[in-house]
């Protein structure tokens, strides 16, 4: 039986290059122009797994992903590392002189923007999906309109590359996750990974405390981001990322957290694969 994986964006997209490297099965691709949209694939059961961004080494977290994951008790499986190249493509024929508006999302256009400063004539107009953009360049022979997508993408709608490798910092990766509705259980001695969400009463020190916690269990903290809870103003969520070596210390740290935290909630426990 096929897998179905929701991608955001369409095939040619970075989400979709994930999908090739992470799984080794024939998969079938649910292409979804939005992150909402691809968490109602996964809700639904149209699909029965998801590949979202997480994090960019430039752009850093996208925390509304982590608030979606955890708003619809959807589970972190796996993760995957994609070493991001943009590249400036347009309508074969043209160049980079002709070109009055640059269309990509919006990540893309953050993570080149030194590149686009030298155009200042040019308009930058933000777009659901990078190779979606690309798509519909071809599809309506779109003149002096290009966008930033994937060399993929450039081969797959034959679009010609202006300028490649436009990313400010050519090692750009971003962290993509793995997710279902249902929690995968690996092997302990495999999971070296976890992602957690937790509350705490709003005093001095609380938070000290726990990342004390943490450190005393050997769990090395790899991202911690808050956000405001909207319903309890001056209150905040804690999403927080770590790695460790034992599971059993990890199994400590939570046994812990869940006498201090107000609240704790483990989003996923997988394998740390970062490169």
């Amino acid at each position: 039986m096929t897998t179905k994986i929701a991608i955001q964006g369409i095939k040619g997209s970075f989400h979709h290059q994930v999908v090739k490297e992470y799984f080794s099965e024939n998969v079938a691709i649910d292409e979804c122009l939005s992150f909402e949209e691809l968490i109602d694939s996964l809700l639904s059961g149209k699909s029965d797994q998801a590949v979202m961004a997480i994090e960019n080494s430039i752009a850093g977290p996208i925390i509304p992903n982590y608030a979606l994951i955890d708003k619809n008790n959807l589970h972190i499986i796996g993760e995957h590392y994609l070493s991001i190249h943009q590249n400036l493509m347009a309508l074969k024929g043209q160049k980079i002189e002709d070109i009055k508006e640059v269309h990509s999302h919006p990540m893309a256009l953050l993570q080149c923007m030194d590149f686009l400063k030298k155009y200042p004539n040019i308009k930058l107009v933000e777009d659901k999906d990078t190779a979606e953009t690309a798509r519909r360049i071809q599809e309506k022979q779109l003149t002096g309109i290009a966008a930033i997508a994937s060399k993929t993408a450039s081969e797959m709608y034959d679009l010609e590359i202006l300028a490649p490798e436009i990313q400010t910092i050519k090692n750009n990766m971003t962290r993509f996750v793995i997710i279902k509705k249902q929690n995968s259980f690996l092997p302990e001695n495999e999971i070296n990974r976890a992602s957690i969400k937790f509350e705490l009463d709003h005093k001095r020190g609380s938070l000290a405390a726990v990342l004390n916690v943490m450190s005393d269990c050997k769990l090395n903290l790899t991202k911690i981001q808050s956000l405001p809870k909207i319903e309890t103003p001056w209150k905040y969520s804690f999403f927080v990322d770590v790695t460790f070596e034992k599971y059993e210390d990890f199994a400590k740290a939570k046994a812990l957290l869940n006498i201090m935290a107000e609240y704790l909630k483990v989003l996923g426990e997988y394998k740390n694969t970062k490169p």
